[in-house]
């Protein structure tokens, strides 16, 4: 894999192929790269430990081209993409390396091989909660972990979810996501010994609110250790997972 910009440039101050002035210009430049639409983020890696990531709605297909495209160029691997349809992938596809899951939206562009660490579960409560799980699962995994994905395991069964109790608590970390009433976060929260990412949904009926009461129920949960992305936000809770996942590998 290619390492970022700022350890080529220090390496090359050490090996003597580039002059200290020559570094101080191009570290002057490492924050961002202005395309006029967009201002890249190519430090992102260094300061974060990933790359920016790009969101596709409300983006045009040649505006999310030309950011890949330079972003590449920079040296970057395993570049997320969120929220795009089939149409932008199959017009991404013939520029660049892309994988796409339609069901979640989401892509990998320049996708690089890597060794997935530790284990992050992925619990929803419906199959109609899987577009938003899978979002979160294939954000965690881009970012190198390994996770298993537990579904259709909700309250209304609650049987279904304690016979794969085993595999829930062997996690680092847990996102449960739920729509209706948002229940199984807390009930999951009360079972496991590690962080749990509660992502509320919008699937559920017209009291439902578009996701707000489950929501409310995951932010008024009793249950210890569990905290609280947006609706719908699987991105979110992947990539916080990762974060958490992998201080344990540290």
């Amino acid at each position: 894999m290619k390492s970022n910009k700022t350890a080529n440039i220090l390496k090359a101050v050490k090996e003597g192929t580039m002059t200290v002035e020559q570094a101080l210009t191009q570290l002057k430049c490492a924050p961002y790269e202005d395309i006029g639409f967009a201002k890249i983020d190519h430090h992102r890696k260094t300061l974060q430990g990933e790359n920016e990531v790009i969101y596709g709605k409300g983006k045009t297909d040649q505006q999310i081209k030309a950011i890949a495209e330079r972003m590449i160029a920079s040296g970057a691997v395993n570049i997320l993409l969120t929220r795009i349809s089939k149409d932008t992938y199959i017009y991404l596809s013939q520029s660049m390396p892309i994988e796409y899951n339609e069901q979640a939206g989401f892509a990998l562009i320049n996708p690089f091989a890597q060794t997935l660490v530790g284990n992050i579960v992925v619990v929803s409560a419906g199959t109609s909660d899987m577009a938003v799980c899978e979002e979160a699962a294939l954000t965690a995994e881009a970012l190198g972990n390994k996770v298993t994905r537990i579904y259709d395991v909700g309250v209304a069964g609650l049987h279904r979810l304690l016979s794969r109790l085993e595999d829930i608590v062997q996690a680092r970390v847990v996102i449960v996501v739920a729509g209706m009433e948002g229940a199984l976060a807390s009930v999951v929260g009360g079972l496991v010994d590690c962080p749990v990412i509660a992502v509320p949904t919008s699937v559920g009926y017209g009291a439902n609110f578009g996701g707000l009461s489950a929501l409310l129920s995951m932010l008024n949960s009793c249950a210890s250790g569990v905290t609280v992305v947006n609706i719908d936000n699987g991105f979110g809770a992947g990539y916080t997972a990762s974060m958490i996942n992998k201080m344990g590998e540290k």
